[in-house]
């Protein structure tokens, strides 16, 4: 395609209709444009860069092509999509990503009529257009289900479930695999290409067609030889045999940056009348942008950077991460350990399991994205006497719920859930928040349930997981660095279901003051600057760190409601968690009937959009200010509502 660069032509495209309008020959100096401004943007706001320029072309192609909105384009994982925000109408909002009030990182229904399918965990692309392009049949409506897919988002089995079942929506399902990592075909060139086109074209589309006509004439052993020499054919070619068995059509491999090939080969799925069609095309992650393409793994999520060098900003040096401190942890659990292997989901170095891959390859397992898989997998190492740690986000872990149950919980198997990025996350938002965590696991039998004050008690954890081999355990930890606590040289092992006295008093040594806190997690520090306010006020207060939200430490928490007025549970996860299980204890004992003035603070019934974590906790109303005015309310109020203070 000839380049005109002497007019800016993003300047003129506010939507896909102004795209559409464009000739041909104009399509390759947009796309140079659109990828400018992705990079000068990702410059100012920070997050994922390289996804986002490997399908710029791509995304040109598709909505110059497709009839979008009306056909239904669903980008899996969602946050290679900048490019597709800024050619729907958000341009101009382009530079608040990710940030307070802003635009999502990820694709988000309420943001725009062109993200008809919210997608921030992967995998889900595929099903979900399955449902738009049925809908549209049923209703005998227009409109196509588009899912762009990328290689790693292939290998969660959710994928497969729903090619399996794609054979009813027809033509109307389209799924581009955007293989980026050059993981199923060598790269490709102009046969390739070539190829592509051929085989998308309506005459060849008819002539296979044909063929299979005229083969179910023949005698059934003729029939079945016709077809496995077409498959053959097509597979030695292009690698498709697997696509065609799931009942696709299968077109590729496509150069992905070529838009002189893209755009006719789209062309000819578009109006093919056979279906559904799976199109492979091979990107590369962070094209354009040349720091971006010599480290793609740094530059797939990034912070804010200079444009002109690439160089990222760097936070200001502080402790270390607890994502590196579990990981240093773990190194050491095992150098003296040889049964303690490690599992991850597709997040090595999110995770901190890079390190221990790097210490012990034969008892490192990245399952890639898959974690039911990596549940299972795990109970089956368990199962055979090895001491399985699965490090998963707890946002993810939701996912393989029903294998924690019925794989683990229920064999009582020991397995350790690493948890990470538990609490709110914030940029990334409601999407990515590990809010539910101790809520799902603590309702379950034989569970261990512990949460992380600091990264000293995570060192704790980590080594108290590695010794328990009575059943399943999980230990919670949330993104960002620790407090700067010195890290124990030697770990202690916690006693199941024990918390600790931080401050004040249970009132067994010595008298009790009048409020008590109980932390459950890095609230701790919020908890301790309620108590020195609260103190400043004249109303003695006890904090306590209870470490495990399942089991609970009965009687330290026993102690406490009989020995002060106001209890206050604090934690940063959903409701049902912490706080029902001691109102439930403190119930059943009695202890409500005292008069005691027991509140649960924790996460709002809502999904908070992204921020900055701090200002994210001050929403929920979790930080100091808020648990003294709770503690306050609370000694102000009795069953009368009259203020009361008890002697």
């Amino acid at each position: 395609m000839s380049e005109n660069t002497a007019t800016p032509l993003l300047d003129t495209v506010s939507t896909p209709d102004d795209l559409r309008r464009l000739k041909p020959d104009q399509l390759r100096q947009l796309a140079n444009e659109l990828r400018t401004e992705t990079i000068a943007t990702v410059g100012q706001t920070g997050g994922h860069l390289g996804s986002g320029l490997g399908v710029v072309e791509l995304t040109v192609a598709i909505h110059y092509v497709f009839d979008t909105p009306r056909d239904r384009l669903i980008w899996d994982v969602g946050h290679q999509a900048y490019p597709h925000k800024i050619l729907t109408g958000r341009r101009d909002r382009i530079r608040t990503l990710r940030q307070s009030g802003g635009l999502s990182g990820f694709t988000k229904r309420t943001e725009s009529e062109y993200d008809p399918f919210g997608t921030a965990h992967s995998s889900t692309s595929i099903s979900a257009a399955l449902g738009f392009a049925l809908a549209n049949k049923i209703k005998g409506a227009p409109g196509r289900g588009i899912a762009v897919i990328g290689d790693g988002a292939m290998s969660a089995g959710m994928a497969y479930e729903a090619m399996n079942n794609a054979q009813a929506a027809g033509n109307r399902l389209i799924v581009i695999l955007n293989d980026n990592d050059m993981s199923i075909a060598p790269p490709v060139g102009g046969l390739s290409a070539y190829l592509a086109r051929l085989v998308s074209s309506g005459k060849f589309l008819g002539m296979r067609e044909l063929a299979r006509r005229f083969a179910s004439k023949l005698p059934r052993p003729l029939q079945v030889a016709a077809k496995k020499t077409d498959e053959f054919a097509r597979g030695m070619a292009m690698g498709g045999t697997l696509f065609e068995e799931l009942g696709f059509y299968y077109v590729g491999p496509l150069d992905g940056h070529d838009l002189e090939s893209l755009v006719p080969v789209l062309e000819n799925v578009r109006d093919a009348a056979k279906g559904p069609i799976l199109i492979h095309v091979v990107t590369q992650k962070g094209k354009g942008y040349a720091p971006a393409e010599e480290a793609a793994d740094k530059y797939h999520g990034v912070q804010k950077f200079n444009v002109v060098t690439g160089e990222q900003s760097k936070a200001p040096a502080g402790p270390p991460s607890y994502t590196s401190v579990f990981a240093r942890a773990l190194v050491a659990e095992a150098e003296v350990d040889p049964t303690i292997c490690a599992i991850t989901a597709a997040m090595p170095s999110g995770t901190g399991l890079d390190k221990f891959e790097k210490a012990f390859p034969e008892r490192s397992f990245d399952v890639g994205i898959a974690e039911q898989h990596a549940v299972t997998f795990a109970a089956g190492l368990a199962a055979e006497g090895m001491r399985p740690f699965c490090a998963i986000y707890s946002t993810f872990l939701q996912r393989a719920f029903d294998q924690v149950v019925h794989d683990v919980a229920i064999q009582n198997l020991p397995v350790r859930f690493a948890i990470d990025r538990a609490g709110l996350v914030g940029a990334d938002g409601a999407t990515h928040a590990g809010s539910f965590d101790v809520t799902y696991l603590a309702t379950l039998p034989n569970m261990v349930v512990m949460a992380a004050a600091d990264e000293a008690e995570l060192v704790h954890m980590t080594h108290t997981a590695a010794r328990y081999d009575d059943g399943p355990i999980a230990f919670r930890y949330p993104r960002g660095n620790g407090t700067g606590v010195a890290l124990p040289e030697v770990p202690q092992r916690l006693e199941i279901g024990k918390g600790r006295m931080v401050r004040g008093s249970d009132g067994v040594d010595k008298p009790a003051g009048k409020v008590a806190l109980l932390s459950l997690g890095t609230r701790l520090g919020e908890a301790l600057k309620a108590a020195d306010a609260l103190e400043a006020k004249g109303l003695p207060t006890s904090v306590a760190d209870l470490r495990f939200a399942k089991p609970l430490d009965t009687d330290l928490i026993r102690r406490l409601m009989l020995s002060h007025e106001v209890v206050v549970t604090i934690e940063e996860g959903s409701i049902g968690g912490l706080g029902a299980h001691v109102l439930t204890m403190a119930s059943d004992e009695g202890l409500t009937d005292t008069g005691l003035k027991i509140r649960t603070m924790r996460l709002p019934d809502v999904f908070q959009d992204q921020d900055k974590p701090e200002a994210q906790y001050d929403t929920a109303g979790l930080n100091a200010p808020q648990i003294v005015d709770t503690v306050l309310a609370a000694l102000r109020h009795n069953s009368h509502g009259v203020s009361e203070a008890r002697a």
